[in-house]
């Protein structure tokens, strides 16, 4: 996050009481979530938990379910701590997504799949081109596609009837006026 960013989250989060001109809560401090915040980029469904769920299920329709799983590995990769643990944890990742015999496959160019013989000294970083390859996939193939799925689509309208519920609308107006007190 820039100096910029996190001086605007300031601002906002330190600010809430913010309204627009007719008392409402001024949407450019109300966070996106659910449909809207997947929208916005790949990255920003990836980090939410029930936005990759629904995009896991997409991709299972797609018989490409395989890639958010890799990239999931890589992710959870990252963050292992000690040499033995990242050696089991490399291995189980290179035998499922990336060996010639692997169960779930992921389609990687040739020259950039990986020998055996790199699991042996592995470090935090070692599937990241893999990971990126991967990720622009999704990106540029998959992502675009999802966004126009009844997954989605479904979802969306979901969440849209929930917020215009007589008890989301009841909620909101406490909300406002315990902000506007």
């Amino acid at each position: 996050i820039s100096k910029e960013d996190a001086g605007f989250f300031n601002f906002f989060f330190f600010f809430p009481e913010i309204n627009d001109s007719e008392g409402h809560p001024s949407s450019s401090h109300q966070t996106l979530k659910g449909t809207s915040k997947w929208a916005t980029s790949l990255e920003s469904l990836l980090e939410d938990p029930e936005g990759v769920k629904r995009f896991r299920e997409f991709l299972k329709k797609e018989f490409s379910e395989e890639n958010v799983l890799f990239w999931l590995a890589c992710e959870e990769f990252k963050k292992t701590q000690g040499k033995k643990q990242m050696q089991e944890k490399a291995k189980e990742i290179y035998m499922t997504f990336l060996s010639s015999k692997a169960s779930s496959q992921v389609n990687v160019e040739g020259q950039s799949r990986l020998s055996e013989t790199i699991l042996e000294t592995p470090h935090p970083l070692m599937f990241q081109k893999l990971q990126d390859q991967i990720f622009n996939l999704m990106k540029y193939d998959s992502y675009s596609r999802f966004l126009k799925s009844d997954i989605f689509l479904n979802h969306k309208k979901s969440e849209e009837q929930e917020e215009n519920s007589p008890e989301a609308q009841t909620a909101a107006k406490r909300a406002s006026r315990i902000y506007n007190t």
